[in-house]
C-alpha cells in the first residue's frame, strides 16, 4: 500500500500546522539550550567560590606552619641552651674531679711518707734500745 505523492504532501502539510500550533515544541530547545547555560554559570560561581574558599584555607595552613616552624626554632634554642649548660656543669664536674683526685695523690703521698717516717723512728728507737 504505497502512498501517493499528494498523500505525502498532506501528512507534511498537517505536520507543519501541528507544529506551528505548538510553538512550544519549536522553542523547547531553546529553553533546553538556556536551562543548560544557567546551570553552567551556576556551577562555575559555585567552582569560583570553592576556589576562593580553599585559597583562604592554604593561606590559613601557611600561617599556621609559619607558626610551628617559630616554635620549632625556639625549641632548638632551647636545646641549645640546655646543651651549653650541660657542657659547663660536665666541664665543672671534671676540674672537680680533677682537683679531688690531685687531694687523694697528695693524701697518699703523705700518708706514705708519714708511714715510713714512724717506722724508721720505731726501728732506730729499737736498735737504740
Amino acid at each position: 500500500m504505497a502512498l501517493a505523492q499528494e498523500d505525502i504532501e498532506q501528512i507534511q502539510r498537517l505536520i507543519k500546522k501541528t507544529l506551528a500550533e505548538m510553538p512550544e515544541m519549536l522553542n523547547s530547545n531553546v529553553r533546553y539550550e538556556l536551562d543548560l547555560r544557567e546551570r553552567t554559570i551556576r556551577v562555575e560561581e559555585e567552582l569560583k567560590h570553592q576556589r576562593e574558599l580553599m585559597q583562604e584555607g592554604f593561606k590559613q595552613m601557611e600561617k599556621r606552619f609559619e607558626q610551628v616552624d617559630k616554635r620549632f626554632e625556639q625549641v632548638d634554642k632551647r636545646f641549645e641552651q640546655v646543651d651549653k649548660r650541660f657542657e659547663q656543669i660536665q666541664l665543672d664536674m671534671n676540674k672537680r674531679f680533677e682537683q679531688l683526685t690531685s687531694r687523694i695523690d697528695r693524701f697518699m703521698v703523705w700518708s706514705f711518707a708519714t708511714t715510713l717516717s714512724v717506722g724508721g723512728i720505731v726501728i732506730a728507737t729499737i736498735k737504740f734500745l
